[in-house]
């Protein structure tokens, strides 16, 4: 491409050092085989620890309970924040959330490491999503970020309470 339509600024950002930056993170492994990691603004840091919604989310979309998954980042002051699931389940496990909770997060402990913990689940009946069906996360973010600055606890289930 040649560029933003008359936005110097913008084809400046993102075409640089001879490549376009779609903002896409992958990681190569020893034989230069590349792992979609996640999006550049979706990554979040934890304990100093960059975390990637995505990889989170493929786990806790293994589990038969959830049938879809928004993982961001839930403000904490020691950690400065820590992974919060947004998640949609099964009709079968939506009259036991309690259940549902502890047998989420006993598979996250079993498939994640400890840094990458989700510490926070919520359970929701629709994800928000863009006219092309991609979740909005930054809608998300906000709305965490509004429930931890008003120190709403309602609807949410938290790991160290199922341990």
């Amino acid at each position: 491409m040649a560029g933003y339509h008359e936005d110097a600024e913008m084809t400046a950002e993102a075409c640089r050092d001879g490549h376009y930056h779609t903002g896409d993170i992958a990681a190569a492994d020893a034989d230069g085989y590349l792992t979609y990691v996640g999006r550049a603004d979706d990554v979040f840091k934890a304990s100093d620890y960059k975390i990637s919604p995505f990889e989170l989310e493929s786990i806790l979309l293994e589990h038969p309970y959830v049938t879809e998954v928004a993982i961001v980042p839930s403000p904490d002051p020691l950690r400065a924040a820590v992974p919060k699931a947004f998640i949609c389940l099964v009709q079968d496990a939506v009259a036991r959330p309690q259940d549902a909770a502890a047998e989420i997060f006993a598979h996250a402990r079993e498939r994640l490491s400890a840094y990458q913990r989700v510490r926070i689940v919520e359970f929701v009946t629709e994800l928000p999503k863009t006219i092309s069906g991609k979740i909005r996360r930054v809608e998300l973010r906000e709305r965490e970020a509004d429930r931890v600055a008003h120190a709403s606890a309602e609807g949410q289930y938290l790991d160290r309470d199922f341990r």
